[in-house]
């Protein structure tokens, strides 16, 4: 009986464990799904999460201990800017969530696996902790297509975001290149100080306490639409969102001086001045702008000056005029150019006038300084009469009493000209397709002399040369001179050829002028003001012509003359009324062609103005016609 006790006690302790752990197993057998699931769901969660806090922190809060790669710095760029997000920035931060995330898994997978561990080693429950690593096992292979998708989907962002940001600065490009072109402007603006082609200024930036120079401002990778500057001042990229106010600067090593204001917004006209010393260019330049200044009478001016500079000149200059003194001869320093915006001419430009100092046309090395003549293609000769030697021997003893020999050029009118051309010819300027206008000047004090109270008519075919009386005002001489130069036609034109012929005997001069250039045009000019204070109305014909589109003008003049030519006239019959082919009451008064039209004074435009309006007159008595240039 105590043997039986004692096997039933044994028993008895045997089986207690043994139901203990098959009891212990089937929980845990049914508990390990479950544990499986939730260890999996909880550290797929924890993945997902942190990836994204990666994500925001990287992208927006910029924690710094993500902050692992340099972000670009202006100091270091080429240009001082910062790079837009498209073209650098992106780019680093997908390293960056590239980098920190899956470091970021690895941290959390192994503390999971870590708390699994210590689990089976607190309670020794095998199947619960094979449930939790095989958890930890499933959040990881469910977690690497979700980051690798995550990964991919941000690298092809970064991607998109660079395409289309290059995109975008094609279309930009594309959009401003017109604007150029339109404003005549692609072989870059021209500078008033050493006469070169700027093809990109530098920019200064608009903030006082910055000032740091952008060299290449275009849509790139500083910028699409605007550029950060490292002040983080917001400067414009092309010429239509207005970079064109920035102060410009000119880029070449000599030089690096101011442009004028709004360079690159409008279309650029140059026009030089090209004249013996004390010829009177100063004069009649100042007269010029003064005629640019008149205002309508809703009070607006007709133009504006482009820098303080030309306007404090101009202030000077038209003292002078006023007080009827004589300037001092230009200083043999190069000047910058008077600049001046037309803003109501059509199209707007920016008119760049360049009075340069006598002596530079005498000398051959001086005259290959003048760069400035290869951007015109219309060149306003100023001729002094007074320097002639033939004109003196025209005038009587009292005539030559009345007239101060001191106010003379002392450059012959031929030697200026034929260095000049060949000057300018020897800079590549097609001399062929400019226009040439020609200022008789000082022509008021030949009035006082009554000098040109008759003009020779040009001799026309089969009728020898006849005298016609000039156009008189009431036959008074208003103050400054009544010059017989009439609207500036063609007729006029050439009656004022013919009296240099004639009278001074510059035959070959004049003829030199039409072998030489394309088109030519003489005027009889005072650059003194009148009674009221307004400039001679010599000047304003003088300045509508060299301001016009040469062929515009000639096809509108032959319409004109076709509009009136009588029922049969042959195609090419002058008439009466019709204005010549380079009148300026033929085109606008503005002188300017439609907008985008070529012109002849368009230095990128390589259409040919045609044959010239004013051909060659015959010659004076006794002189044989040049074939060409050879002074």
């Amino acid at each position: 009986m105590n043997a039986l006790s004692e096997l039933m006690a044994v028993f008895f302790d045997l089986l207690v464990p043994l139901v203990r752990f098959l009891a212990r197993l089937a929980v845990s057998l049914v508990l390990a799904p479950l544990v499986a699931a939730a260890r999996a769901l909880r550290l797929l969660d924890q993945l997902v999460r942190s990836y994204g806090r990666v994500l925001v922190d990287v992208l927006r809060r910029r924690d710094p201990q993500y902050q692992t790669l340099p972000l670009p710095r202006p100091q270091d760029e080429p240009q001082p800017a910062h790079r837009t997000y498209a073209f650098g920035p992106a780019r680093r931060d997908l390293r960056l969530v590239a980098a920190h995330g899956p470091r970021t898994h690895r941290r959390l997978t192994a503390d999971a696996l870590r708390t699994v561990t210590d689990g089976l080693r607190a309670d020794r429950d095998v199947l619960l902790a094979l449930a939790g690593y095989t958890g930890v096992l499933a959040a990881v292979l469910a977690a690497l297509p979700l980051v690798a998708a995550a990964l991919l989907a941000h690298a092809l962002l970064v991607l998109l975001l660079r395409a289309g940001g290059g995109l975008a600065v094609l279309v930009l490009t594309g959009l401003d290149q017109p604007a150029v072109t339109a404003r005549r402007l692609r072989q870059g603006v021209l500078c008033p100080h050493c006469f070169e082609r700027v093809r990109r200024p530098e920019y200064e930036c608009s903030r006082a306490a910055c000032r740091r120079r952008h060299s290449d401002l275009r849509p790139g990778r500083y910028g699409v639409l605007r550029r950060r500057c490292q002040c983080d001042e917001r400067l414009p990229t092309t010429l239509l969102t207005g970079r064109y106010r920035l102060p410009g600067y000119c880029t070449h090593g000599h030089c690096g001086r101011l442009l004028s204001t709004e360079t690159g917004r409008l279309a650029e006209h140059a026009l030089p001045l090209v004249g013996g010393r004390a010829a009177g260019k100063t004069q009649l330049m100042a007269a010029m702008l003064a005629v640019l200044r008149r205002t309508d009478p809703d009070g607006r001016a007709h133009a504006r000056f482009a820098d303080e500079e030309t306007a404090e000149r101009y202030r000077l200059q038209r003292e002078v005029l006023e007080i009827r003194g004589h300037p001092r001869s230009t200083p043999r320093t190069r000047h910058r150019a008077h600049s001046v915006l037309l803003d109501r001419a059509r199209p707007p430009r920016l008119l760049h006038l360049f009075d340069t100092a006598g002596e530079h046309f005498v000398s051959r090395e001086d005259a290959d300084a003048l760069r400035y003549a290869r951007a015109a293609r219309t060149f306003l000769f100023v001729l002094d009469p007074l320097a002639v030697p033939g004109f003196w021997d025209l005038l009587d003893a009292g005539q030559r009493a009345r007239l101060d020999r001191t106010l003379a050029s002392s450059v012959d009118p031929q030697t200026v000209f034929g260095q000049a051309a060949t000057a300018i010819a020897a800079m590549g300027v097609p001399l062929h397709r400019s226009r040439l206008a020609v200022a008789i000047s000082k022509t008021d004090l030949l009035d006082e002399v009554r000098l040109l109270d008759e003009l020779p008519d040009a001799p026309a075919a089969g009728r020898g040369r006849r005298r016609v009386r000039g156009p008189r005002r009431g036959g008074r001489t208003p103050r400054g001179g009544a010059v017989p130069a009439g609207p500036g036609g063609a007729r006029d034109s050439d009656r004022a050829a013919q009296w240099l012929r004639a009278e001074l005997g510059l035959g070959n001069l004049v003829q030199a002028m039409h072998n030489e250039f394309g088109e030519v045009r003489f005027f009889f000019t005072a650059a003194v003001l009148t009674e009221d204070g307004s400039v001679h109305p010599s000047v304003a014909p003088l300045l509508d012509w060299c301001l016009a589109d040469g062929r515009r003008a000639r096809a509108r003049a032959r319409a004109a003359a076709a509009a009136v030519r009588p029922a049969g006239a042959p195609a090419d019959a002058p008439t009466a009324d019709a204005p010549g082919p380079d009148d300026p009451t033929a085109h606008d008064p503005a002188g300017a062609p439609a907008d985008g039209a070529p012109t002849a004074d368009d230095p990128n435009s390589d259409a040919p103005t045609g044959t010239a309006s004013d051909p060659p007159a015959a010659t004076g008595p006794g002189e044989r016609p040049t074939e060409r240039s050879s002074l």
